[in-house]
Formats: structure tokens, sequence, C-alpha cells
């Protein structure tokens, strides 16, 4: 018997029978179009696709409506492909939303993550004590929206272990990120908790590189590369929808890969 909870407003057989067939559709115009044609348009009432602003209305509609059943069909206990190290992309592709010679760089010595809304313990904390909590290393895969793939090995803290370290609510909805390079992003708090779900210290068995998100950044193989903030400064836990620097210009939020 499934333990996924209900979730207001979704037809769970229905959801299960027509997502899986469209989950997978590589454009969100063609599966807003798709959507239509499955006789949902009900969910979508007054939008008119000849109008632009109708036509995003509309699709940051089933984009909302996409993560409530992205977040129903998430198996926390499905791990996210590992690999051999000899399968290592080599060398590993820099990604961000801007080029390499506008890389932000982070003094070590002086930094701090801050922590802030839902957490008990809310002091700030040194590289030297990020470093001295027990470190774990996993060899997956990371998937970009933009159609390529490549496989690292990254080491860190496993994330839920620092969520309960520091009294976060982990009934809380929403696990936010602010990053040094004004990135932001945030992700659900199941998929913060999943096993996989990493606060990056390494690359390659490496401190991580400037390139990669020195100090400290969130690896997350079970969501695409824009879900994996690089550069992180501060972590809050809210019950109010955080969005995102790509989320918010429409990408999908949860976005799982």
């Amino acid at each position: 018997m499934s333990n996924r909870p209900k979730v207001e407003g979704v037809d769970t057989k229905y959801v299960i029978k027509q997502v899986e067939k469209q989950l997978d559709s590589a454009s969100r115009r063609e599966f807003g179009k798709r959507i239509l044609s499955l006789g949902t348009l009900s969910l979508l009432s007054g939008c008119v696709l000849t109008d632009d602003d109708s036509i995003e209305k509309m699709l940051m509609s089933v984009s909302r409506w996409n993560d409530k059943v992205q977040g129903f069909l998430f198996d926390p206990n499905k791990m996210a492909p590992t690999y051999p190290e000899s399968m290592i992309t080599k060398p590993f592709p820099f990604n961000a939303y801007y080029g390499e010679d506008e890389i932000r760089v982070v003094d070590g010595d002086s930094y701090k993550l801050e922590l802030s809304g839902l957490i008990k313990e809310r002091k700030p904390w040194t590289l030297t004590q990020l470093a001295m909590l027990p470190q774990t290393s996993q060899v997956t895969r990371h998937i970009c929206v933009e159609g390529w793939s490549a496989i690292g090995k990254w080491g860190g803290i496993r994330f839920s272990d620092f969520l309960n370290m520091v009294g976060a609510d982990t009934t809380a909805k929403y696990v936010g990120f602010k990053c040094a390079d004004d990135y932001y992003t945030s992700i659900d708090m199941p998929s913060a908790l999943h096993a996989q779900t990493q606060l990056t210290m390494s690359f390659a068995d490496e401190t991580l590189s400037k390139e990669y998100g020195f100090p400290l950044k969130l690896r997350i193989p079970t969501k695409l590369g824009f879900k994996n903030p690089k550069y992180i400064t501060e972590i809050y836990v809210t019950n109010d929808y955080p969005g995102g620097y790509w989320e918010d210009q429409g990408y999908n939020w949860f976005s799982g890969s």
C-alpha cells in the first residue's frame, strides 16, 4: 500500500497515469500544449494560447501543478545512480549564470555560514567547524537543464545530519539558500532530507575549487543542476514559498532529475 500523502486538489490516480507519460517532455511549452490535449484545460481556465501573457500564466500554473505532482511522486528512499570513479568526467564543466571570468572569490578565513528561519541553533559556522563534522562522498551525475550531464566525485556533510544537528524544523515545507554570487534557490524538505543530499566541501578528493563553488555548495543528485547552489552563505528553513533565481524566471521549481 502506498505511503504517499494525499495532495489537496490532485486526483492521484489520474496524475500517475498522465504525468508519467508527460514529465519527460523536454520542452515546458510543449509540455503545456500536451497537458491541454489531455483534457486538463479546466485547470487553466481563462487562458488564451495566442496571448503571450496568458501563455506564461498558463505555463506557471502548469509548473506549480507539476511541482505538486513531482513532490507526490518523489520517493525519499530511492537513490540516484552512482558510478565508478573511472567514469568521472574530466574536465568537469563549469556552470553558472555567468562566465568563468566572473567567478566570485570567497575568503575562506573570514567565511561564515549563516542560519535563519525555523532553526533552533542559529549560530554561524566557520569552515573549520564544518570540516570537523562527519564527511561522506558520492560519485553521481550532474544533469543540466541545458541538456548536458557530467559525473563527479563530491565530498561533504550529509545535509539531513546537519539539519537535525542545528534543530531545523524538518516538518517545514522549504529549505532556502543564499549565495555569495547573488544566486538563490530553494528545495522541498523531503529532498533536503534525502540520504544523498550533501553540503559539499570537496571535489575529486580536493578542497572545493572556486569554479565548483568554494567554500560550500549543495550537491543534490535527485534534482537538476540549477538546484545545486554554489558559494552558499546562508541556509534558512521556511513555510513560505521562497522561489529561486531561475525559478522566478519560469523554470520548474521542483525540477527532479
